[in-house]
């Protein structure tokens, strides 16, 4: 007992104590989780079953159940689309945005605090204020697009299967912006002025110098802008909630919310254990790229 007082008094012993409460949270609340739901993808699990733990072992039973449906490729499809666009997009806008602070003029702060005004309101409530905008009797899309005669007849943007997924990438390129500019921002922020100012004597330009030194300084920021650009926007749920549950038809569906359905819509719990494993497996595929890459960059 006394050794642990002194511990504690020289603050090691308090510093122990810290990070053995946040191993025993990252323990409980997540790796519990994942273990759990990896068990349940090689069981069969329904509403009945969840309760009483009587659940028989199914082996790859469920992974096989859902790989061969007939809808599982189109929602992968509408995956692979819901996610290369959002996080281009988001990338290409965010940097395009940071670019534009990182000059001085006047109110570029307040507007700069404007852009982050969206990214910190619940993704529901995003999806609330999209789907007013986008709505087809009344949105306002549809009446400014009319207005300039870009349009002849609505677009019921959300109902329609051809345009019901861009819509809510739209509203996730919307949402996803401003973080990227805030991290691209900070990365701006950490090139030293005097390699522009050399540069611009040697008479490079405005597109060389970004060529030449913005983008081989900003690898890693871009890496990491990147990978948790997919990472976040696999996890957007709340969105297509708000929007389109997935209609019509499967035409907006992605893996995260048809997970959800199966699971909590159709009771096919295990079915839909199976889903989120599969993401959390290329979830860690992107994230050790990511590290390995800026493994290689230090010790380089």
């Amino acid at each position: 007992m006394l050794r642990v007082a002194k511990s504690f008094r020289d603050g090691a012993g308090f510093d122990t104590m810290l990070v053995a409460f946040a191993l025993g949270y990252l323990v409980l609340f997540s790796g519990f989780p994942l273990v759990y739901n990896l068990v349940m993808s090689f069981q069969s699990v329904d509403l009945f079953s969840l309760a009483s733990f009587d659940r028989p072992f199914v082996g790859l039973d469920n992974y096989y159940d859902v790989l061969s449906r007939p809808e599982a490729w189109g929602i992968f499809l509408n995956t692979v689309k819901f996610v290369g666009i959002s996080v281009a997009a988001q990338l290409a806008i965010g940097f395009a945005l940071a670019l534009f602070f990182q000059q001085d003029f006047p109110g570029s702060t307040w507007l700069r605090g404007l852009f982050l005004a969206g990214w910190i309101m619940p993704a529901l409530v995003v999806g609330a204020v999209w789907s007013w905008i986008l709505a087809g009797d009344f949105g306002v899309l549809n009446h400014l697009l009319m207005s300039f005669g870009l349009l002849e007849d609505r677009v019921f943007w959300l109902s329609d299967p051809d345009v019901a997924l861009y819509s809510v990438i739209i509203a996730n390129i919307w949402l996803g912006v401003p973080f990227n500019m805030i991290l691209l921002s900070v990365g701006l922020a950490g090139i030293p002025a005097d390699i522009y100012e050399a540069a611009e004597m040697d008479g490079a330009n405005g597109v060389q110098r970004f060529f030449t030194i913005t983008l081989p300084m900003m690898r890693a920021q871009l890496g990491a802008v990147i990978s948790l650009g997919v990472i976040f926007t696999l996890q957007q749920f709340d969105l297509f909630a708000a929007l389109t549950q997935g209609g019509p038809s499967n035409a907006s569906n992605v893996f995260q919310y048809w997970s959800w359905q199966l699971s909590f819509q159709h009771y096919e719990i295990g079915v839909g254990s199976v889903i989120s494993v599969l993401m959390i497996l290329f979830v860690i595929l992107v994230a050790a790229v990511y590290v390995r890459s800026t493994r290689h960059e230090h010790v380089a």
